[in-house]
């Protein structure tokens, strides 16, 4: 198994891009500087964050150049808890503080720099206030109802309840900014944002350091988080002795900019904007056949007994190879095999399997060679086999490779088709794809009919094994929590089995399956929630997991299903419940009752948080 997080070391050939980012920093020489490492999920930004990172620690320092100290910062991590802005704020503060204090210097500058981040968040300035005011726009937050109430006073409509309110405000903002900031006459937000910065540049050149901020999973927050946090960056802190590396993909950060000028249709002004922004976009470079092929032989060296040492040789030399991969060079098994003198043949075994499998997981739709996504394959791989051995199956890793891999990226219902072969047959053999099988790899037209008539199904058939001499009903024992055998006993109708195949393969995709559910019938759309259940109760965190998408769409489709997963949400223990489940399913008819179970229970605050806020809203179904 390989944990699912970034890494600091290459398996990609990432380290040329992250020198490049790495030189562009240091050539700003002081200047602000934000650079965007662009790409999509899980194609390896957070491991670029990294590798940059480490490119700028190791590098030698000569006389006159700068140090840098590094913070980093996932803004995916506090939406729901805490707003963005003020947090990255305090992170960075906190930073400046232990280097103070481990220099013996600037120390009184930054626990001024403290005071007067402690006194904007303490306004809620850094809620949006502060941005609103620089830019001559009514604040929000705090500041802003006591702004709100001296509107009313203008507008001549005094009464007792505006008395009241306005006590009641100052009061407030009294106690929050007190004792953080002495009072001035002449303090006002944009005087007191000013202060903040000069401060900020101040305590950076005491110090004597560029500050790099090293900004995570920004494209998985919503619009107006991304947007607000990436403004708070350029009012609070674009500064001198600063660089920015945001790892985001372009195409989300532009649609967050959409969102913010939602109406206007000038794209012109969406490019300006991104461009303020981001200065210096850069994309994390697409997997080639080459590179797909040499990450799933390292992942399987990395998950191997090898000492490390040798682990470490072996990376290097694949890592160097790619780099000559232009020149016609190749990364297979034998020129890994020449990294070192004796290999375990079961290692060997794996870099067949990595061969065999590098073109599809390349080109295929469904993973066009994401590392993340590759990495989860070969995870899942790894589970059915493990399963297979604790259960005595039996079940040869390449039979089931070739399954996973159409379960993942064929057509649902072809996968159906051929498990409802399987399930029918005696001797658990698909015997419809012998010809298929045949022509596939002499090169002939197939002429399939849907729903096998993809090109994904011809590169497929020519992987080997052959399967239609095969009996798979043990393979598809132990990829049942994926793709249940449906068998007669289920009483389920072609198109439900379709259907449930398709919920569990692709639960995300749920809502494009509305319109067939409403008119499956009640005993079977029963037996499917039954098995959505099942599959529901292998998740550890009730945030909005996919499987919950599928659940709710078949409640909506039969109400009755929605009792049944209420009761089972409420089951769920406290600890695994996230805030933002809340929002999730708040607007359905049996939300109500879910939340007081949450709400008695040892649920965490932010959740309790979460669902109070949805009640004033009104946003909860009763």
């Amino acid at each position: 198994m390989w944990p699912d997080n970034e890494t600091s070391r290459d398996f990609l050939n990432f380290s040329g891009v992250a020198d490049t980012v790495a030189e562009i920093i240091i050539q700003a020489r002081g200047r602000p500087i934000s650079i965007g490492v662009s790409g999509a999920w899980g194609i390896g930004k957070s491991s670029m964050i990294k590798l940059t990172k480490a490119s700028l620690a190791d590098r030698p320092r000569e006389e006159g150049d700068p140090e840098f100290i590094f913070v980093e910062f996932n803004a995916w991590l506090y939406q729901g808890y805490d707003d963005a802005r003020a947090a990255l704020m305090d992170v960075i503060v906190t930073k400046l503080e232990a280097e103070a204090e481990a220099r013996q210097t600037a120390v009184d500058t930054v626990k001024g720099l403290l005071k007067r981040v402690k006194w904007l968040r303490a306004a809620k300035l850094v809620a949006g206030s502060a941005a609103a005011v620089a830019f001559g726009l009514p604040p929000m937050g705090l500041l802003g109802e006591v702004w709100g109430i001296g509107q009313r006073v203008l507008s001549g409509n005094v009464d007792e309840t505006l008395i009241e309110d306005a006590q009641k405000k100052t009061g407030e903002a009294a106690e929050a900014a007190g004792g953080l900031l002495k009072p001035k006459v002449e303090t006002s937000p944009p005087k007191e944002i000013q202060a903040l910065r000069d401060t900020f540049e101040e305590a950076l050149k005491e110090l004597g350091v560029t500050l790099v901020v090293l900004i995570d999973d920004l494209d998985r927050c919503l619009p107006e988080t991304t947007i607000s946090t990436l403004e708070a960056i350029r009012l609070f802190l674009f500064l001198d002795n600063t660089a920015f590396v945001i790892a985001a993909d372009n195409d989300m950060i532009k649609h967050a900019v959409r969102k913010h000028f939602e109406g206007v249709s000038d794209d012109l002004l969406v490019t300006n904007y991104f461009d303020k922004l981001i200065q210096v976009p850069i994309r994390v470079p697409p997997l080639g056949t080459q590179e797909v092929r040499a990450y799933m032989m390292l992942l399987f060296v990395e998950n191997s007994r090898l000492d490390k040492d040798v682990r470490e040789k072996i990376r290097a030399g694949v890592c160097k190879q790619l780099r000559q991969t232009w020149q016609g060079k190749r990364v297979d098994r034998a020129f890994v095999q020449s990294l070192h003198e004796t290999l375990p043949d079961e290692l060997i075994g794996k870099f067949d399997t990595a061969d065999r499998l590098a073109p599809l997981m390349t080109t295929a739709t469904g993973i066009v060679g994401n590392p993340r996504l590759i990495k989860r394959f070969l995870n899942a791989l790894a589970i059915r086999m493990a399963i297979s051995n604790a259960q005595g199956v039996g079940v040869d890793e390449a039979v089931l490779a070739k399954l996973l891999l159409f379960e993942r990226l064929g057509n649902p219902k072809a996968y159906a088709e051929l498990i409802a072969a399987v399930s029918a047959s005696d001797s658990g053999k698909p015997s419809f794809l012998a010809e298929w099988e045949e022509k596939a790899t002499a090169g002939n037209d197939l002429g399939l009919q849907a729903p096998w008539d993809e090109p994904f199904v011809k590169e497929w058939l020519t992987l080997p094994p052959a399967l239609a001499d095969i009996d798979l009903r043990g393979a598809l024992y132990v990829s049942r929590e994926h793709a249940p055998l449906i068998t007669p006993e289920d009483r389920l109708s072609s198109d439900a089995a379709d259907l449930l195949a398709a919920l569990l393969q692709h639960p995300e995709m749920a809502g494009n399956l509305k319109d067939r559910l409403v008119r499956v019938p009640r005993s079977e759309i029963t037996v499917m929630m039954d098995r959505l259940l099942d599959r529901a109760r292998q998740e550890q965190e009730w945030g909005v997991p996919p499987i919950l998408e599928a659940c709710l769409v078949v409640s909506e489709a039969d109400p009755p299903q929605g009792i049944r997963l209420a009761a089972f949400l409420k089951e769920r223990p406290p600890a695994q419940v996230q805030p933002n489940i809340v929002p999730k399913i708040s607007d359905q008819p049996w939300a109500e009752s879910v939340l007081d179970t949450w709400e008695r229970a040892a649920v965490s605050r932010p959740v309790k948080t979460v669902i109070k806020r949805q009640r004033e809203n009104g946003d909860v179904a009763v």
